[in-house]
């Protein structure tokens, strides 16, 4: 029998599609070459560079320490092109960025990246990692040079907002131009990373912008900023309030022994870690010098009043909670109060009274906090919680902070994300949009503390964006010079890391995630 004419075409045609279905489409190939980029054409940008970059073709020596990551060495392996460019979105905008595009491997996303402090630097090592794992990367200056200082602040409104926000979601609409210019096609996904001010400009960025990104890592949040730096003033005011009250920096691994000694068992394991702090209640009265004890191995009691004051949250008169206290397991951090936090110090100076010669000495925690909240409202001030627009649209949030934090107390971090959770109208109740890890050991960035504090948070962000799948674990490793010692599993927020009972406790293998 004959096959009708019409269903034999229908045949061909579904015969022909199928076969085109199971061969993979060719890469596109790019719009533009990297140097053509110089002549393109952008809303208040100008393009300042634009070259390709050979394997091992970037460079960069470390910086001086204070910088901390941003300022670490850099070699770049992979090929790229490399864009600078300066936007300027007021009549007193001046903001840096780069952009580094793969020439080969392109995962077909985008990653950018956030700086800390004052911001000031183009955060090259940050980009370099996002670049080796395949990503097209950009880092801002935020729109001034100098991350150690807030003098660019003043008389100059228009770079605080740049600082604040404006600075990172310029580059975010400029640099998606110039991957889509570059690559012939807009990236698949797009992430943000940062930590400490990145930390802050992530969750501004998921605030004020919820479009610019699918999934945001935010780190070691500071915010919100005119609280926190009013509690490093006021806790430097505490520890220098008198001679016999003032604690040297010798007597801190002291403290910090006795506290493990009250503490680190709690959680079933003596491991040197404090799983959770807040289930510690360490009390410095109970290395109160006595009669017979060694000079060094206990705490005057002025010196126990202080200990006690800056391990409590920080109130108002009123006695509402303005910041957390240290918390326990950060006293080894606590050598940054040799005086106030320059970075706080630099907020109070430059941008809340607009005077160089501000001494902190004179703050006043009720009316200066008060000045701070009204100067800082829209730049400085707290972030809103409600981040509806950015969890209603499928946005992915993962934020994290290390318990040892003596920087940036992590309930910080906590406080907010149960607010956020609480606050925004998400599509389900459950952490389809949001999510924190809480790092035990860990300070104010990676690889700093006694805990497990190596690890990236962007692979198991771009699992969730992709898959719809919230990370639940997360492996953080130690190391000792070059070599690693321990590792722990890091567990969605309530959840804790468990030992099983058999097996190293250096190894992350043997422990499981369980709600306390």
């Amino acid at each position: 029998m004959e096959m009708n004419p019409t269903y034999k075409l229908m045949t061909a045609g579904l015969t022909a599609l199928t076969f085109a279905l199971l061969i993979p489409s060719p890469p596109a190939s790019a719009a533009a070459s990297c140097e053509s980029l110089a002549s393109l054409r952008l809303p208040q940008t100008t393009i300042t560079r634009a070259e390709s970059v050979g394997p091992n073709g970037f460079s960069r020596p470390a910086l001086a320490p204070e910088f901390g990551p941003e300022g670490r060495a850099v070699a770049t392996r992979t090929p790229f092109c490399r864009v600078a460019a300066t936007l300027k979105p007021s009549s007193d905008s001046e903001i840096k960025i780069e952009v580094w595009l793969p020439s080969e491997g392109w995962n077909g996303k985008f990653l950018a990246v956030g700086t800390g402090n004052w911001g000031g630097i183009i955060h090259y090592p940050a980009m370099a990692d996002a670049l080796a794992a395949g990503y097209a990367t950009s880092s801002t200056d935020t729109g001034h040079e100098g991350m150690l200082n807030a003098r660019f602040a003043l008389g100059h409104p228009e770079k605080l907002v740049d600082y604040a926000y404006r600075s990172i979601h310029e580059m975010t609409v400029q640099a998606k131009a110039i991957i889509e210019a570059f690559y012939g096609r807009a990236p698949a996904h797009s992430y943000f990373n940062g930590r400490s001010t990145g930390g802050r400009s992530a969750i501004m960025e998921a605030e004020r912008y919820p479009a610019d990104f699918d999934g945001i890592v935010a780190g070691s949040i500071a915010n919100p900023k005119t609280h926190l730096d009013a509690w490093r003033i006021a806790s430097a005011q505490v520890m220098f309030k008198t001679p016999e009250g003032t604690i040297p920096p010798e007597m801190f691994p002291m403290i910090h022994k006795a506290v493990l000694a009250s503490c680190d068992a709690l959680d079933g394991l003596t491991d040197g870690l404090i799983d959770d702090p807040r289930q510690c209640r360490f009390d410095a009265r109970t290395i109160e010098c006595k009669a017979g004890n060694a000079a060094g191995s206990c705490l005057s009691p002025a010196q126990v009043e202080v200990a006690r004051t800056l391990l409590a949250p920080l109130r108002n008169s009123a006695g509402a909670k303005v910041f957390p206290g240290y918390a326990p397991g950060t006293e080894l951090g606590w050598v940054a109060l040799d005086g106030p936090f320059e970075n706080a110090l630099e907020q109070y100076k430059y941008v809340v009274f607009a005077d160089p010669d501000w001494d902190w000495h004179t703050f006043e925690l009720d009316r200066d906090l008060a000045r701070a909240e009204r100067i800082g409202r829209g730049t400085l001030a707290p972030i809103s919680p409600d981040l509806t627009a950015f969890a209603q649209r499928g946005g992915k949030l993962l934020m994290y902070h290390g318990w040892a934090d003596p920087a940036i107390p992590g309930q910080a971090t906590v406080d907010y994300y149960t607010t956020a959770l609480a606050t925004s109208k998400a599509p389900d109740t459950n952490r389809s949009w949001v999510t924190l890890f809480m790092v035990p050991g860990m300070g104010h960035g990676l690889a700093s503390g006694e805990g497990p504090n190596v690890f990236d948070m962007t692979p198991p962000l771009d699992v969730w964006v992709t898959t719809g799948k919230p990370p639940d674990r997360v492996v953080a490793s130690h190391k000792t010079g070059e070599k690693v010692d321990r590792t722990r599993p890091l567990c969605a927020y309530p959840q804790v890391a468990r030992y099983t009972g058999s097996g190293s406790i250096d190894d992350a293998a043997n422990f499981v995630c369980r709600t306390p």
